[in-house]
């Protein structure tokens, strides 16, 4: 007899293509709704199922994991951070749990070039003006945005994505500039010309636009705090594509408020699917340029996420280690 497929949760609406395939190799649930699950939802699937894939919506805390049954052994998470799973507590049950890395570095990098033209060209903000009936026409000295061009950019986390970005960046003319856990190779930071700044103080006192591309840990909670947001120039710009708890959202906004920012390209926020009425306020002003979460949204992307999944989850379920396997150290 053939053996028991394995029995998958999924708790959102994936591409039509992956969730056929899921269906395919695995006993799997799917959610046709995309209504994010409940707690309680959540337990249950936690009881019942073998693999849980959940994604950047689902809190996979440590009293949800307590409530795993015997057959939960995997946590297939469908996205490249893991801050939502409390992977320790994970590990202490016996329960793997993986990511899908790489596959959304170009899209996001994409998207943070994107936003740094959005801001410093007041792109989100002109493109307003038509559908509302406010063009009067051409003038010499109106909508003026700055040049990127001759500016440095200091990148906070220079992985995958802060060196997708530098490329990019590097080919717009920008001086590209980072500060990491780690420094890189000699030969990443020739082929980007970029300078490394062992202090991350030091750097931000010194640039025109900061982009930030780290993942969000305890250590980087509000690593762009109050006291280091007092660090950026009055003309400098600050664009998020990583996590809003990077940033101590609260000081950002007063900044901008007081004009001690010239603005703000976010597309992440610290208290998401919130977001902060003050920010909103500033978009209307055209002083921050807002996202809902977007960064990653491409077909492409999420079907190679998909297909992620499924190799950790086959992978593991025919008694393998699988290639993506996340654990605490790596955090």
């Amino acid at each position: 007899m053939p053996n028991k497929k394995p029995l998958v949760v999924v708790t959102r609406k994936l591409p039509d293509v992956v969730e056929t395939r899921m269906r395919e190799l695995f006993d799997t649930r799917l959610n046709v709704s995309d209504k994010p699950l409940t707690q309680a939802e959540l337990a249950e699937a936690m009881r019942t199922a073998d693999v849980l894939v959940p994604t950047v919506t689902d809190r996979i805390d440590s009293g949800l994991i307590a409530q795993a049954g015997a057959n939960m052994k995997l946590i297939a998470n469908f996205g490249n951070g893991v801050d939502n799973i409390d992977v320790t507590s994970a590990l202490r049950r016996g329960i793997t749990v993986t990511n899908t890395p790489g596959v959304l570095t170009d899209d996001t990098a994409d998207m943070t070039m994107a936003l740094i033209l959005a801001v410093a060209r007041r792109i989100a903000e002109g493109a307003r003006i038509i559908p509302y009936g406010e063009w009067a026409g051409w003038s010499p000295t109106w909508m003026l945005g700055h040049r990127i061009t001759g500016k440095r950019l200091g990148i906070v986390g220079m992985g995958r994505i802060g060196q997708a970005l530098a490329a990019r960046a590097k080919a717009f003319g920008l001086s590209i500039h980072y500060h990491n856990r780690r420094r890189v190779a000699q030969a990443v930071e020739e082929r980007l010309e970029a300078t490394y700044w062992d202090s991350l103080d030091q750097m931000l006192a010194r640039m025109d636009i900061v982009s930030v591309n780290c993942p969000h840990t305890p250590a980087t909670y509000h690593l762009l705090s109050a006291r280091r947001l007092k660090y950026l120039r009055p003309h400098a710009i600050v664009v998020n594509t990583a996590r809003g708890e990077v940033i101590d959202e609260n000081a950002l906004v007063r900044m901008l408020e007081a004009d001690e920012l010239a603005g703000a390209g976010l597309d992440v926020f610290e208290h998401e699917p919130a977001v902060s009425p003050k920010l909103v306020k500033l978009a209307k002003a055209g002083k921050v340029t807002l996202l809902p979460h977007m960064s990653s949204a491409t077909i492409e992307g999420r079907i190679d996420m998909g297909e992620k999944v499924i190799i950790n989850v086959k992978t593991f379920m025919d008694g393998h280690r699988p290639p993506d396997r996340v654990l605490p150290s790596m955090l």
